[in-house]
């Protein structure tokens, strides 16, 4: 089995390293400074000087640095925080493709980068141990790549915090700048000052920064600096609150007038987020008026400004830097409560994407992937097409960083933990994670490099009793879901069996019968002896489970389809007066409530579980738990990914639709608006955006529908009365 699965790894990274190594010159090399070992939170400059007969139409520049980059060509900015944190594959490294021609001059040309090496393993990043840059940019005019010609020096201005610092799970550190130490115009032409030579340190493709993959996903969007949306200062207090729009990811700006050695202190009102710690920024002062931008990026509602006496603020602004998608979709209806309930699980998920999906964007950062299969889902009805690119990008890391022993784990790329969690893994390729990503973005190109890995997964490292069920695995942490009342080997049959059903939709397509044909009989022998195992009369219960009846069990008996239709009633009183799911677990809870075509009852409970999180009216995002504090779950968070569950179920349930064809090129409209009298929905797809607007008097329901070019439609009404629907735009009304 190892070798099996090493040797579909090897494949795999070879044909990527085919394609990657290309973009880098034989004659470029990592570069580092003579006197710079691998220190954690070490900040480095880089200058080339060239000149140019011509300037070419395109010069596409390929960049990759441990960890992360800023580049200026001729004193203008043209990346702020290039790359990605370590890890497509273990001990490999991402690079990123720059065209800098509109930058370049006739004759003499700089360029400069500041490279900022976080030096320590985190949770979704691996160091490589060396603080190093590779460039290289080729065409017939020039060839530019890093060797020992660039300058190079350590910006010894970056300095490390006292304590407090971020928890282990971080790989960055917190930024102290001493402007008394800054180099002045060190980034632009003309520069005198002394820098040394530049030292090679690797070779493109080999350790100890490994093969080299490009960049999958955009570089980020970058809204320049802008004023605070408010700005407030308490009496006798030496801290200024900076109003943001809502929870972002930004970069915090000052500008004073100052004496020397005083020292700024810059933090978010979500620095203890989660329960732990996580970044902050300090300033040291120079005398005189100075300016500053501390580059590592922080997110919550307010930046902190902690002032000392002596300082006088002139200006105070941020930036925000973000996942390259905007937020398309929407979802509106007549009651403001689920209006404001999907803008909240928007804005969530859009904190939460960066160079991974995230599971919070304070305490962690961190890839995990029961989290991931929440946002995916959410992204088809919410985000760009550009969204959908992150979670492809995880899926390929998921499978690269399978153990040799066959396990799947996350977070992941990580230096610090390598801990399965057995379902987790399974929603994680099953069939809301993988299936789903391929089914609604029309993409399944992705299949074929992770089907092996899947195989190996399921039917190695897993095993099955004699009945056929799956026998529960402890992995390193056998977690459900956060809460009580949690009937795990219930839980585990059918996360397996929704494994399974993602694994034949694959086997299908890539041809493999005898797959298709194995995996069909293990369903079949579940499926026959569910009922027996499990069924108690009015509920889905394991024997050897103690607690109150699971809320959780009895959805995904549903969602998996292992429930049968005359079990719906029984299972709807059972979800009436059960409410043991974590945020998390709900979304299964709440669309199966609309798959038994519960749906006044669903929209009841999305209200009853989610009044007291959109209560907290300065939050614009979710929390992890019900509650904040000791009232949620696993730290309290309050820009939680898995929490934004409804945002799909109101687009896809309320609003009904989903697709019945790959990337909604075909789609169902059924609506199930319980006691709602209106909603629309927006949803982009490839082929452009749907609309649906939906009106409801008594019975009837009027329809406006706009279904973009090369997609079409099935609507269905209440009464089960159905509409085929070509491109176009119509109003329809019926029962």
């Amino acid at each position: 089995m190892k070798k099996h699965f090493l040797l579909i790894l090897l494949l795999f990274l070879m044909t990527s390293s085919i394609i990657s190594a290309s973009d880098f010159s034989s004659r470029a090399y990592w570069i580092s400074t003579g006197l710079t070992q691998s220190t954690p939170n070490t900040w480095l400059c880089f200058r080339k000087t060239f000149n140019l007969k011509e300037v070419p139409k395109q010069l596409m520049a390929s960049i990759a640095a441990d960890t992360k980059y800023w580049l200026w060509v001729n004193g203008q900015q043209v990346v702020f925080e290039g790359g990605l944190k370590r890890g497509p594959a273990p001990g490999d490294s991402y690079y990123d493709k720059i065209d800098i021609a509109p930058y370049l001059n006739k004759d003499e040309n700089t360029i400069a980068i500041l490279v900022w090496h976080f030096g320590k393993n985190g949770f979704t990043h691996q160091n490589s141990g060396t603080c190093g840059l590779l460039f290289s940019a080729q065409s017939p005019e020039i060839s530019i790549v890093s060797d020992r010609s660039w300058q190079s020096r350590e910006y010894d201005a970056y300095t490390n915090t006292d304590a407090p610092f971020p928890n282990f799970r971080l790989s960055e550190s917190n930024i102290r700048f001493d402007a008394r130490k800054k180099t002045d115009r060190w980034n632009v032409p003309g520069y005198k000052g002394h820098f040394g030579s530049s030292e090679i340190v690797g070779s493109p493709e080999r350790a100890p920064f490994g093969k080299l993959v490009l960049r999958p996903i955009p570089m980020w969007k970058n809204s320049g600096l802008i004023d605070y949306k408010g700005i407030y200062r308490s009496e006798k207090s030496d801290t200024i609150h900076c109003k943001l729009p809502y929870n972002c990811q930004v970069t915090p700006y000052l500008k004073v007038d100052a004496p020397e050695g005083l020292t700024i202190h810059m933090l978010t009102d979500n620095y203890n987020g989660g329960g732990e710690r996580n970044v902050r920024a300090e300033y040291i002062t120079c005398k005189g008026v100075q300016e500053y931008e501390s580059y590592g990026w922080m997110n919550g509602h307010e930046i902190l400004y902690v002032i000392p006496s002596g300082v006088k603020v002139l200006e105070l602004k941020y930036r925000e830097t973000s996942y390259a998608a905007d937020i398309e979709g929407s979802f509106t209806c007549n009651d403001p409560f689920y209006t404001e309930l999907w803008k909240r699980s928007a804005r969530t998920l859009y904190v939460t994407m960066r160079d991974n999906y995230m599971d919070c964007p304070d305490r962690e950062r961190s890839q995990w992937w029961g989290d991931e299969v929440n946002e995916l889902g959410e992204a088809f009805y919410a985000m760009g097409l550009s969204g959908q690119q992150l979670a492809v990008k995880g899926i390929y890391e998921l499978v690269n960083w399978q153990r040799a022993d066959g396990v799947m784990y996350s977070p992941m790329p990580s230096g610090n933990r390598q801990q399965e969690l057995p379902m987790q893994t399974l929603a994680s390729i099953g069939w809301y994670g993988f299936q789903t990503q391929a089914f609604y973005s029309g993409d399944n190109s992705f299949v074929p490099a992770v089907y092996d890995a899947m195989k190996i997964y399921l039917h190695k490292v897993w095993s099955v009793d004699s009945d056929g069920f799956p026998i529960p695995r402890s992995g390193e942490w056998n977690w459900g879901d956060w809460g009580d009342n949690i009937d795990m080997n219930v839980l585990t049959t059918c996360w397996y069996y929704l494994a399974l059903k993602g694994e034949k939709v694959f086997a299908q397509q890539l041809g493999k019968s005898e797959d298709a044909q194995m995996i069909e009989r293990m369903m079949k022998q579940i499926e026959k002896g569910f009922d027996q195992r499990y069924w108690t009369g009015s509920a889905f219960r394991s024997a050897d489970y103690k607690g109150e009846t699971d809320d959780r069990t009895q959805a995904m008996a549903v969602v998996s389809g292992l429930a049968s239709k005359d079990k719906y009633k029984a299972l709807c009183n059972v979800l009436h007066k059960e409410f043991h799911a974590s945020p998390y677990m709900e979304k299964y809870v709440l669309e199966s409530l609309f798959q038994m075509n519960d749906a006044e009852f669903a929209l009841k409970r999305i209200k009853q579980r989610y009044e007291k999180m959109l209560s907290y009216k300065q939050y614009t995002t979710l929390f992890e738990g019900w509650g904040i504090g000791a009232e949620g779950f696993g730290g309290g968070t309050t820009n939680h990914a898995w929490s934004g569950g409804p945002l799909t179920l109101l687009s896809q349930k309320v609003c009904g639709v989903e697709p019945i064809e790959p990337g909604f090129k075909k789609f169902i409209i059924a609506p199930q608006m319980g006691t709602l009298t209106q909603c629309s929905t927006v949803i982009p797809t490839k082929y452009g955006k749907i609309n649906v607007d939906i009106s409801k008097k008594g019975i009837k329901l009027a329809l406006k529908i706009n279904i973009p070019e090369g997609s079409t439609a099935v609507l269905r009404f209440p009464s089960g009365k159905e509409v085929n629907l070509n491109s176009g735009e119509y109003s329809i009304s019926g029962k």
